[in-house]
């Protein structure tokens, strides 16, 4: 886990031609998205289409990145964060694991940089142009300056926030872009919404506390 500072941060949404700026407090986010390794270290559970250990784990719903958090604060004696009902879930009080918020998300990945992309596509991140169709080994790309890998590229990664419920109901937002999308989907500002119950082979999540 890698402590982050405060900070603010200026989000956009293209389908609606709309920006907010958040008020970021310091916390801590994983180094890389978790790993197969991890993750069935913490469940007993490899959901992955692809094998290995090094992996972003994926093929992972919202709903198991959630109770993953659960389980990791359980198992190292930290307070479980979620109540999870159904589709969602409540956020309690506790110093247990958690998902980023979308805020917190884009805020590390940019590092403190301004544009798209916090380096040059090709040496950050893995993505339809050069991933040869298949999801990589986390770290195998620069980090950004705050020690962070793979927050481009790679597995899109699950956020706590609702995308738009007035329009959308409960999807939750993935950022980040993956191993099979086209460039322009490797940005720091691009969101996609999903329902909290889909798995999918490029799409993962990192851990807060």
């Amino acid at each position: 886990m890698i402590a982050l500072p405060p900070g603010r941060v200026t989000l956009s949404d293209r389908r609606t031609s709309r920006s907010w700026t958040v008020e970021v407090d310091a916390f801590h986010l994983g180094a890389t998205p978790v790993t197969q390794e991890r993750y069935a270290e913490v469940t007993g559970l490899r959901p992955s289409a692809a094998t290995g250990d090094r992996l972003p784990v994926e093929n992972v719903s919202w709903l198991d990145a959630v109770r993953f958090c659960n389980a990791l604060s359980a198992a190292e004696g930290r307070t479980p964060v979620y109540r999870v009902e159904g589709h969602s879930a409540e956020r309690l009080p506790g110093d247990g694991y958690r998902l980023p918020t979308e805020a917190e998300w884009e805020y590390a990945c940019r590092a403190g940089t301004t544009a798209a992309r916090y380096g040059e596509l090709d040496e950050i991140a893995w993505h339809r142009g050069n991933s040869g169709g298949r999801v990589h080994e986390v770290a195998g790309k620069r980090p950004n300056a705050w020690g962070l890998s793979d927050t481009l590229g790679n597995v899109w990664e699950w956020c706590w926030d609702v995308y738009d419920a007035e329009v959308y109901g409960g999807y939750r937002v993935l950022r980040g872009g993956g191993w099979f999308d086209e460039h322009w989907s490797c940005r720091a500002s691009v969101r996609r919404r999903s329902h909290p119950t889909l798995v999918i082979d490029d799409v993962g999540f990192r851990v807060a506390r």
